[in-house]
């Protein structure tokens, strides 16, 4: 492949993986990661409240990573109240997989930022081979897929799992319980999906340029080597 097509190919992906790290970096610090309703299982027994009526127990809750808000509904209209995670609601929640999906996003940001340096370096620069090479680049796109894969698993099994919309709804709540009615993921989330995808298309854009994938080089090492200790 010509010289110029390599290096609009890296400058492409570059710029994708700056984006992600800017999109990534904006999703943490926003409340927009879960968004669900909530129902007042007490009240809505005391009344036997069904159809219409029900409406009336059904309250609102979002959060994000570090706080959120919810509505609490038991029949006597909505009541906001607001919250964070920390240092509030961490003996109610699975505190571990809570800090270990911010520190992924924390290093996908950095490795994000790490693998735009680096395309643009092969783009413009005079790269050699090992981690400033095409070698360098999968790497990081690697642990940028890698990084996003977990951070959606990791989340996902915190909302869904260990009911945590049900835990924040119910934290000091003593005489109602609140039962999750629904809840979705929310454009933050969606983000996180988004990077994943892009990392996973760099990947692509450097086999593009002409690059071949590691593990295809050292197979091919391996059965020359094979070859020549043979002939010997």
């Amino acid at each position: 492949m010509p010289a110029q097509q390599k290096k609009f190919i890296f400058c492409i992906a570059g710029v994708l993986s700056f984006a992600c790290a800017l999109g990534i970096a904006a999703a943490v610090g926003t409340q927009l990661w879960i968004k669900g309703t909530i129902l007042c299982k007490t009240g809505a027994l005391l009344v036997n409240a069904t159809g219409p009526e029900l409406e009336k127990f059904i309250g609102e809750i979002q959060y994000g990573l570090f706080y959120g808000e919810r509505v609490r509904q038991c029949g006597l209209g909505g009541r906001p109240f607001r919250f964070s995670f920390f240092p509030d609601l961490l003996k109610i929640i699975p505190a571990s997989i809570h800090v270990s999906v911010i520190l992924f996003c924390t290093v996908l940001i950095v490795f994000a930022l790490v693998g735009t340096g680096f395309f643009m370096y092969n783009a413009f620069g005079n790269p050699y081979e090992t981690l400033h090479g095409p070698v360098g680049l999968y790497l990081w796109s690697f642990i940028s897929c890698s990084c996003s894969c977990l951070i959606m698993i990791l989340f996902s099994s915190e909302v869904k799992i260990h009911h945590l919309s049900e835990k924040i709804a119910n934290y000091q709540e003593g005489s109602f319980i609140f039962k999750t009615h629904s809840e979705q993921f929310e454009d933050s989330f969606w983000i996180i999906l988004v990077c994943f995808l892009v990392h996973f298309l760099n990947v692509l854009l450097i086999r593009l340029a002409g690059f071949k994938f590691p593990f295809s080089k050292s197979k091919e090492s391996e059965t020359t080597t094979g070859a020549v200790d043979l002939m010997y």
